[in-house]
């Protein structure tokens, strides 16, 4: 029998899930997700690709700014719901919230739990060099990303994969692991198991200070930064007094002063060898090859990049 069921979310990423969930024929009671906020050039008001997402499917949307609230909860409870579906929701839980569905709150985090809790999963996997990333379904506590798991499914990370890959692979596998953990759910055969304590991990929010590229790291370490950061938010360096965002990259040959031009074809030298650079974006520009950047812009063998 379809459950009865609240999708909590709000970005791209949680839009396979809602899709494959209406698909699945479970009944939508109501879709939660963050109020629309200005963008653009003329901060006109956006929704969320979530909402626009329920708007499309013609389900009920909510918008609340809290869910710390009384109302608010009792407007959640209102909704009688056999469980909850959160993919990258924006809001803290309160303890109210995750119990009133009958069977509990189950998340898609995009990690192999314990490792990545927290806010940046994916931009921290990639950052790290980790060989592997993944999907964990888990019934979520109050706690920062400690539920018990439910299932768990892994993707290998390519050398060259960027975080936006990273993220489009990992939307539908959690699309799918979701609606494999609710078909259990439903036969009364999901079982829980509580994260180990050991290889717990954290990802914190990218911040803009950690965002410029620092050519004095090992080239792993600065094509990690690189390839962690794209397409978005996106490491950078100055030339010419024009920030640079690299959108990706691969090992490049030689060595040299870090942030130094190795020849005519943007293989930069870094602490230890060197990177060449594939995709790059000038301030106010679209994306553009390596070559379509050097047609305009002449970065000769020993040029510095700062």
């Amino acid at each position: 029998m379809p459950l009865r069921l609240i999708f909590m979310g709000t970005p791209d990423f949680a839009v396979p899930t809602l899709i494959e969930l209406a698909a699945r024929g479970h009944e939508i009671a109501a879709v939660y997700t963050r109020a629309p906020k200005p963008a653009g050039r003329g901060m006109d008001m956006q929704v969320t690709p979530v909402e626009r997402e329920a708007r499309r499917l013609g389900l009920p949307v909510f918008t609340p700014k809290t869910l710390r609230i009384e109302e608010a909860q009792e407007a959640f409870r209102a909704h009688d719901a056999d469980a909850a579906v959160v993919v990258a929701y924006g809001l803290i839980l309160p303890k109210a919230v995750l119990d009133a569905p009958k069977l509990g709150c189950f998340n898609v985090h995009a990690s192999l739990l314990p490792r990545w809790r927290g806010a940046a999963p994916i931009n921290r996997a990639v950052m790290a060099g980790d060989a592997e990333s993944g999907v964990t379904i888990m019934r979520m506590d109050e706690g920062l990303d400690t539920g018990a798991m439910a299932m768990i499914d892994r993707l290998p990370i390519g050398a060259d994969m960027t975080a936006g890959e990273l993220h489009d692979a990992l939307a539908p596998l959690g699309a799918d692991l979701m609606t494999r953990a609710l078909g259990a759910l439903e036969r009364g055969t999901l079982t829980l198991t509580p994260q180990p304590e050991a290889g717990v991990t954290y990802a914190e929010k990218i911040r803009k200070d950690e965002t410029r590229i620092d050519w004095t790291r090992p080239w792993a370490e600065v094509h990690n930064h690189i390839r962690g950061l794209s397409p978005f938010p996106g490491a950078w360096f100055e030339f010419n007094g024009v920030r640079v965002k690299v959108l990706r990259s691969t090992r490049g040959e030689g060595t040299g002063a870090p942030g130094t031009a190795l020849d005519d074809r943007l293989a930069i030298a870094c602490g230890d060898g060197a990177v060449r650079l594939v995709q790059v974006q000038r301030a106010g520009k679209q994306p553009m090859s390596a070559d379509d950047f050097l047609r305009g812009t002449k970065v000769e063998r020993g040029t510095a990049l700062s």
